[in-house]
């Protein structure tokens, strides 16, 4: 059997064993590790899941998510409501700060404000990511601190040394241009993938991860 088929068979499977995913409108396409979903899922959260799921998969080393949110009309939302909603979500959440915002357009909401760190900017978007009505998340929030760029690398490169997921052979570089930090070597899987990106937002002062790592699967 081809490996092809293999990866496509083995993340048609896995997105069929996930509980929070409704495969049955997604099609899967695979070539040499590069994974494409196709097809409709009935909410926001389960276009995120779908990803995660085939992400967990052996062979992957890329994901193209294609899929489309299609609501069943009993979680349709209209914008007023949906904007609403989602600021009422913000302003209750403690990990948010003051000044972020959302607005809705058919279903897809946008994120604006300014926050000091990226796990503000995460914890805005999960704080909207499972609300009834929604079809896809934009986050276009700003981050700005006073930081040296020279202390970001350095914080950088320490988070990654640190953590239990990265081994400590690995190839991963880190360049810091003003606040942007890029991000390339080799991982073995997509957790590690996630480990390294999720070590480079947490310092203060990083604006923006550029990741150019490459999955061997």
């Amino acid at each position: 059997m081809s490996q092809t088929k293999d990866i496509r068979d083995a993340v048609e499977s896995e997105l069929g064993y996930d509980p929070l995913v409704d495969n049955s409108d997604i099609s899967v396409k695979n070539i040499n590790g590069d994974v494409a979903l196709n097809g409709t899922v009935p909410s926001y959260p389960q276009y995120l899941e779908a990803a995660t799921a085939a992400r967990r998969v052996a062979g992957v080393k890329k994901l193209q998510n294609h899929l489309e949110v299609v609501l069943p009309s009993t979680d349709y939302r209209d914008d007023a409501m949906l904007t609403t909603t989602a600021n009422d979500a913000l302003t209750l959440n403690v990990a948010v700060p003051d000044g972020v915002e959302a607005t809705a357009d058919n279903g897809n909401l946008t994120l604006t404000g300014t926050v000091s760190y990226g796990s503000e900017r995460t914890a805005a978007e999960q704080a909207v990511t499972y609300l009834t009505g929604v079809r896809n998340v934009r986050d276009d929030i700003d981050i700005s601190t006073d930081a040296d760029p020279v202390d970001v690398t350095l914080d950088v490169q320490d988070a990654l040394d640190r953590n239990a997921l990265i081994p400590d052979d690995s190839d991963v570089a880190v360049d810091t241009s003003g606040n942007t930090v890029t991000l390339t070597g080799h991982v073995r899987t997509w957790a590690e993938h996630d480990a390294v990106i999720d070590a480079a937002w947490m310092p203060t002062g990083v604006y923006d991860v550029i990741d150019n790592l490459d999955v061997t699967g």
